[in-house]
């Protein structure tokens, strides 16, 4: 099996990133493996321990220790099981699935089994919420409720849309000039205000050092979505190029009648929440 890294000295960076991000956090953790069908699976389990068990699901070509710095508004509160997302950047199996099929919703259905849980409450972002999307109609009764944040496989916007990430892209790799790489990520973020330390590390320690995933989980069909009865919040952003808000949310409130939704007006897949917001999702969550 091909490494999703390009050397050994590239999966030392992803991953001294990581652990200097989980360090950040000064929470104390768990590593926990699970054996899936698929591959090992790497989580972080951290948080409240003796609170509500929540299941988290990163963005894609990002990791489970950055978006644990982007969700720290639940630690105080859930149990948190932090998923590596197999195949993507990080301490899970380098095994490489589909976006296309639901082979992904398969192998979240199968964490889920193996930490011992029935069903539990999830939450996930962009690619994350995709994988999460997937596992909702593959094992529906598996997640006791769904959070889902600027969510793929329900609405994405055509390919064409994220053309113009390409060409700085390109420019970035060239001549690895800060930049290109600003300019690769502003469709997403809208302004250089919304691209942070963190994600500007992330995000250039991936497209430096791994081999970038770019297509996201497929739109699921309406069949499939219907299947999942229980409680769904969905938050998406009005200006994303990938995933847009409007589109996501009419979708969202078409197959889904009992879902809550949430326009993050003005804003792109690149954001921050506000505090008002990010209690939404608490009391949801908590429900």
């Amino acid at each position: 099996m091909k490494s999703i890294y390009r050397n050994e000295i590239a999966r030392k960076a992803v991953l001294d990133l990581y652990d200097a991000q989980l360090q950040e956090l000064n929470r104390s953790y768990k590593d926990l493996y699970v054996e899936t069908s698929f591959g090992k699976t790497h989580l972080i389990e951290t948080g409240d321990f003796s609170a509500k068990p929540l299941l988290l699901f990163h963005g894609g070509n990002a990791t489970t220790a950055y978006n644990l710095k982007y969700c720290q508004f639940l630690l105080d509160n859930f149990h948190i099981y932090a998923v590596d997302t197999i195949g993507h950047p990080g301490k899970s199996a380098e095994t490489c699935l589909s976006p296309a099929n639901q082979d992904y919703g398969r192998w979240a259905s199968q964490v889920i089994t193996q930490l011992g849980f029935e069903k539990i409450a999830c939450f996930g972002g962009s690619f994350g919420a995709g994988v999460l999307v997937k596992t909702m109609c593959v094992s529906p009764e598996k997640v006791e409720r769904s959070a889902l944040v600027v969510p793929s496989a329900i609405k994405n916007a055509p390919a064409y849309k994220s053309m113009s990430m390409l060409l700085p892209m390109i420019l970035y790799w060239i001549t690895h000039k800060e930049e290109w790489f600003i300019k690769c990520l502003l469709p997403m973020a809208v302004t250089r205000e919304n691209i942070s330390d963190d994600i500007l590390a992330t995000a250039r320690c991936s497209i430096d050092n791994a081999k970038i995933k770019t297509g996201m989980p497929k739109d699921e069909s309406e069949e499939h979505l219907k299947r999942f009865k229980n409680p769904v919040l969905i938050m998406a952003a009005e200006k994303d190029c990938l995933f847009p808000g409007n589109q996501v949310i009419r979708q969202a409130k078409k197959v889904w009648k009992q879902c809550q939704t949430y326009l993050l007006a003005g804003r792109g897949h690149i954001h921050e929440l506000t505090d008002e917001e990010k209690n939404q999702i608490l009391k949801f969550l908590l429900s």
